[in-house]
């Protein structure tokens, strides 16, 4: 498998690479990046024949979107997949009144969430004035789970699938954007919009990895049954699956606990008895799966996306795979490469 192998996104008329390219990071999460360096890392994927990039207003306050188009911007349009999303307003503010947490030294705007139909429709019209491209083709409703909203996430969606989704659905059908869905932390919330909507695709954060494998029960058949498109992100567990289960390994951005590290080492051991690298294999599964066409990760630097690539292309032998269901470590109604 390589990175720039081809797969068709769901029941959209268009493919994506199997490898895609998160711009988290280039919104300077957690710490600053020369602007010089994200360039490098999409010049970078873009020489690997990575072509599904992934963006949002969120990533940086604007700061990845303004980046992702600036190394963007003189490709030819069609030879690319854009993504990017709504529920999010950027507002412009003072630096010193912003909150930029989890960003460092983003851009000078405040986040507000705005799930309303014409918040919609002005974040996507934000977004494409941010990168300066003509358009999207892919557009996500952001955050609608309970990890970002807790008790108050049912009337939250309840706004989405009311406002985001009229909007998106009728900037679909007018050709504005390809694919409409839903890019949130939990598979529950991806399968309740797909049950109440024509929803395209989704961008899941974690729970469909290595480690977990629960969306198998309802939800990834759910949207086999629909052809519907998921793209993984956060495939490493948010570290614990590229890191391996050290002292401080993350697990959903905090420490790991004990049952997490004890799973993860057991996979480890599998993997070196195969001389297979933990982070191939989390990458190599993933996209296994008929629903999912690509796995989206983002990088710091350029040295760590050159491992990426490494990594996704790595020899992996069946009989690894067959092991940890042997083992029990990975589910039997699994698909592996």
């Amino acid at each position: 498998m390589q990175p720039h192998d081809k797969a068709k996104f769901g029941r959209s008329d268009f493919d994506v690479t199997k490898l895609s390219y998160g711009t988290a990071p280039i919104g300077n999460l957690f710490r600053e990046i020369a602007d010089e360096t994200a360039d490098s890392m999409i010049q970078t994927a873009w020489d690997a024949g990575i072509r599904l990039f992934d963006s949002s207003p969120m990533y940086g306050h604007g700061l990845a979107e303004l980046r992702t188009g600036s190394s963007l911007r003189w490709k030819r349009r069609d030879d690319f997949v854009l993504a990017s999303k709504v529920g999010r307003r950027l507002v412009p503010s003072k630096r010193e009144e912003i909150d930029f947490a989890p960003w460092n030294n983003a851009a000078a705007f405040r986040t507000e969430f705005d799930y309303s139909y014409d918040g919609a429709m002005r974040s996507f019209e934000d977004s494409l004035q941010r990168m300066a491209l003509e358009r999207m083709d892919i557009c996500f409703i952001h955050d609608v789970d309970r990890f970002t909203h807790g008790d108050g996430q049912p009337e939250v969606f309840a706004q989405a699938m009311d406002g985001c989704w009229r909007a998106l659905e009728k900037l679909r059908d007018e050709g504005a954007v390809k694919a409409i869905g839903l890019g949130v932390n939990e598979w529950e919330v991806c399968q309740a919009a797909l049950e109440r909507h024509d929803f395209d695709c989704f961008l899941l954060a974690g729970r469909y990895t290595l480690y977990e494998q629960e969306s198998l029960d309802s939800f990834l058949p759910l949207c086999e049954q629909r052809n519907a498109a998921v793209i993984v992100g956060g495939g490493f567990n948010s570290g614990i699956l590229a890191t391996g289960a050290i002292e401080g390994a993350k697990y959903n951005y905090s420490p790991a606990p004990a049952h997490v590290l004890d799973k993860v080492a057991k996979i480890e051991r599998v993997c070196d008895i195969h001389g297979v690298p933990l982070p191939a294999a989390a990458m190599q599964f993933v996209v296994a799966h008929p629903a999912i066409p690509s796995f989206v990760a983002g990088t710091r630097t350029v040295e760590q996306l050159e491992k990426n690539l490494k990594w996704f292309s790595h020899p992996i032998p069946g009989d690894f795979w067959a092991e940890l269901k042997a083992e029990g470590l990975l589910r039997e109604d699994a698909p592996t490469p």
